[in-house]
């Protein structure tokens, strides 16, 4: 049951932990319930005032920073529901950050019709308050290594790091058709558009940001291409698209993909796209020792390479 309450809050008082933060951002996770569109409304109209001064969406919060909002009704979910028990598979922690094993199917994090993700049940499981950020994503259907940043200091590390190319991301991708080169670099610019249908895609179009993919074959099956993938820029559903864009798409891609093309795998039991982030390597955001980590492929991965691996 959803029901309406006053949200009053006149001050908050930014710690350290939320330094660097945009203020768009900041808002977006603190009045839970609230509309992007309404967020980004009353900063336009100076309703939301940082040091008793009208601010802009991406004004960058200080240590000490008072931020004063206006009365606001949120929806206010009922405090029966809980989130699913689901205990990811730990890879890498220490007092700054740790990394899972995402399972494919679990969003990254609520919002749009999902009402918990990855980061809400990890946050259910800390103490009220704990910081945890996610250091960057993967898509819902994307299994693999996923980081999160358990300070602030070490989230902006990360940041900084993911904006220079520092921290190298690896990917096995099947996907149907024959690739051809042993080694072979995609560089297409892509561009986010919304469909009459509300639905958000991603296209290579020369009005698009700037994307990298380098892709490796690993070995072929039949009329299918196994291949170990890695982006040296981050752009949404970069992967999916520049292959699907080269004639290759990604097996179980509901999105980019072809279900006449999926129709042999899924007779054989496999039913999610064939993505898995494998690897991670980057320095230590404060240490700076060197991380090395992979994750195994999954079990259903395997076994749809092993149908085909008989067909031959």
């Amino acid at each position: 049951m959803i029901t309406i309450i006053t949200f009053i809050v006149k001050n908050i008082n930014i710690d350290i932990d939320n330094e660097g933060q945009r203020l768009d951002n900041f808002l977006l996770k603190i009045l839970k319930g609230v509309p992007k569109s309404h967020i980004y409304k009353i900063i336009r109209k100076g309703n939301i005032k940082i040091n008793n001064k009208k601010s802009k969406v991406d004004y960058k919060l200080l240590a000490k920073d008072v931020v004063s909002l206006p009365n606001l009704r949120l929806p206010q979910a009922d405090t029966n529901v809980t989130f699913p028990k689901i205990k990811f598979s730990i890879v890498y922690e220490d007092d700054n950050f740790f990394v899972i094993d995402k399972p494919c199917g679990i969003a990254v994090h609520g919002g749009s019709g999902i009402l918990f993700g990855v980061i809400e049940q990890l946050r259910a499981c800390y103490k009220k308050g704990t910081f945890l950020e996610l250091v960057h994503r993967l898509d819902r259907d994307t299994s693999g290594l996923l980081i999160v940043a358990k300070k602030r200091s070490c989230l902006l590390e990360f940041h900084k790091m993911f904006r220079e190319s520092l921290c190298h991301k690896k990917y096995i991708a099947l996907v149907k058709g024959k690739w051809l080169n042993k080694r072979q670099h995609i560089k297409l610019p892509l561009k986010k558009y919304v469909t009459k249908s509300g639905e958000r895609r991603v296209v290579v179009s020369p009005e698009g940001q700037y994307a990298h993919t380098i892709v490796d074959l690993i070995r072929h099956y039949g009329d299918y291409s196994l291949l170990n993938v890695e982006i040296l820029s981050g752009r949404t559903h970069q992967i999916r698209v520049h292959l699907s864009h080269s004639g290759f798409p990604i097996i179980g891609d509901s999105k980019y993909g072809s279900k006449e093309y999926d129709s042999f795998c899924i007779q054989h039991g496999f039913k999610r796209m064939f993505l898995h982030a494998y690897g991670l390597k980057f320095l230590h955001p404060l240490t700076k020792e060197m991380i090395e980590l992979e994750s195994c492929m999954p079990v259903e991965c395997d076994s749809i390479l092993d149908v085909l691996n008989l067909g031959l």
